[in-house]
């Protein structure tokens, strides 16, 4: 926090930007009373480092008109056009000016202050013009409802009805209102909720966490492609497993992502329990986050034992079991990343890879490794090896130090002997010299299982280290295969 008594100005604020200049120009020349108003506000006051790329302005008036004079004043001043884009429904308008003193380009929103009602099955509002305190009113936290002003005359005064100021200072969310109407109005806040508690590490306020729970099935009426959103803001958060266990706490995960609550308990027969994996999980998730800002990595983490539920099974020997969890979980990921409208593409495919083979390394963790075993987890794995190995190493979980220390320091080796075949083999992404078309002219086929079958021979042979993949060594093992098949050189 940048003082611990509340402000009466913030000057020093509106010194972040040239922006603000020319909208303090624009708002007296139009005699409108305006403010800067949320994140922009909330992050000074944290001492929050963030590159400025969006302001909220408020103002008692047009915000549409405001921005046409803003963007009209600026662009004359700079010799350019901006583009102002207004949303006539919610009387808002926005535009992108660069910051003279950053030479960044920042979006600037406009809307005029209101107040809104709701129809209960909608989370889009009836809006109606109103004053400032109206417009904080509305506002989803009251950390997010700071204003300051930026007319001449009232120039820095900081306005905070809320006691916001208070709540950054104590670490906490809370709602401006009653917090069950507030999520009521837009269930999307309890989302919101949970993600600003997870990106800041605050904690959330008794009554309006036990609002989450009770209005938790409102959560319903938003649409998947918002709460995914705000999901993978909770997922790239650091830790991320406080932002899971908040909407597992709360009831919210069991709504949005079921198939994640259903990893969690411990089961006992005969003495005999697993690990609680919805805890492992978060603790996997959590150990990648150390080593990678990378969203699909972590997704990797999160669903990489997504099918020891449907896989689990108990025996009176070995005890509990997970077999082929790994396959199933593979099989899952293109289900989950639909349901979540998350994209059906190369990254999906990335997460589906490292679901599927992130058990292999562990199975290498022995004395003896052999090169094949390890060619093929390089020609599995491909370019994503690397991400491979940081969720294999994030997955070691033990509470014996000593034990993980030991798994680390055999993964080591792994990785090194990975690397000597790398060098030797260049496996990765490797495609044998042999092709498709070259079998074909070589026995006059056309396309069919007979073709299928020697390059599988092949791809097998170079993998195993019964030949190297060069072309003279290849070819004369196509025409032994070939000749297995019944097949002549022509």
């Amino acid at each position: 926090m940048k003082t611990k008594e509340q402000p009466a100005e913030l000057k020093e604020l509106l010194h972040q930007t040239s922006i603000f200049k020319w909208i303090q120009e624009s708002a007296d020349a139009l005699g409108l009373e305006t403010y800067v108003i949320g994140g922009f506000v909330r992050d000074f006051l944290l001492d929050r480092e963030r590159e400025t790329k969006d302001i909220d302005i408020v103002c008692i008036g047009s915000g549409i008109t405001l921005a046409k004079h803003v963007a009209k004043s600026y662009g004359k001043a700079h010799g350019v056009f901006v583009k102002v884009s207004i949303f006539k429904r919610f009387g808002t308008a926005m535009i992108t000016l660069q910051d003279e003193k950053t030479n960044q380009k920042v979006e600037v929103e406009f809307v005029g202050a209101r107040k809104e009602s709701y129809d209960f099955d909608s989370r889009k509002p009836t809006v109606e013009e109103g004053t400032l305190e109206d417009d904080q009113k509305r506002r989803d936290f009251t950390i997010n409802a700071l204003a300051v002003s930026l007319n001449a005359e009232t120039y820095g005064k900081f306005l905070d009805p809320f006691d916001g100021f208070r709540d950054l200072s104590k670490k906490l969310i809370r709602t401006p209102l009653a917090p069950e109407q507030t999520f009521s109005d837009d269930p999307l806040r309890m989302m919101r909720a949970v993600r600003f508690a997870s990106q800041l590490g605050f904690d959330i306020d008794a009554d309006t966490f036990d609002a989450l729970s009770t209005q938790k099935e409102r959560i319903k009426i938003i649409s998947q492609e918002r709460i995914t959103t705000e999901l993978n803001k909770i997922i790239l958060s650091n830790p991320p497993s406080y932002g899971f266990k908040l909407l597992f706490q709360c009831g919210l995960l069991e709504i949005i992502f079921s198939e994640m609550t259903d990893l969690y308990g411990v089961e006992y027969i005969d003495g005999k329990g697993h690990k609680d994996n919805f805890y492992h999980t978060l603790q996997v998730l959590d150990n990648v986050a150390q080593v990678s800002d990378d969203l699909w990595l972590r997704w990797a983490a999160i669903l990489h034992d997504i099918a020891k539920p449907a896989t689990k099974r108990f025996h009176k020997k070995a005890g509990w079991t997970f077999h082929g969890h790994e396959d199933k979980g593979a099989r899952m990921t293109p289900y989950i990343f639909k349901k979540l409208r998350l994209p059906l593409d190369a990254k999906m495919r990335f997460v589906q890879k490292l679901v599927r083979l992130h058990l292999r390394p562990i199975a290498l963790v022995k004395k003896t490794i052999t090169d094949s075993a390890i060619r093929r987890l390089l020609f599995e794995a491909g370019d994503d090896t690397d991400s491979l190995m940081k969720l294999c190493r994030a997955d070691i979980t033990s509470k014996d130090h000593n034990r993980v220390q030991r798994y680390l320091q055999n993964f080591d080796r792994v990785e090194k002997r990975m690397a000597e075949v790398e060098e030797k083999d260049e496996l990765r992404n490797f495609q044998p010299v042999i092709d498709g078309e070259t079998i074909m002219q070589t026995f006059n086929l056309k396309p069919s299982a007979q073709v299928g079958k020697i390059k599988l021979a092949i791809r097998e042979a170079i993998l195993e280290g019964e030949i190297r993949n060069e072309y003279e060594e290849a070819f004369a093992f196509m025409l032994k295969e070939g000749e297995k098949l019944g097949l002549k050189k022509v």
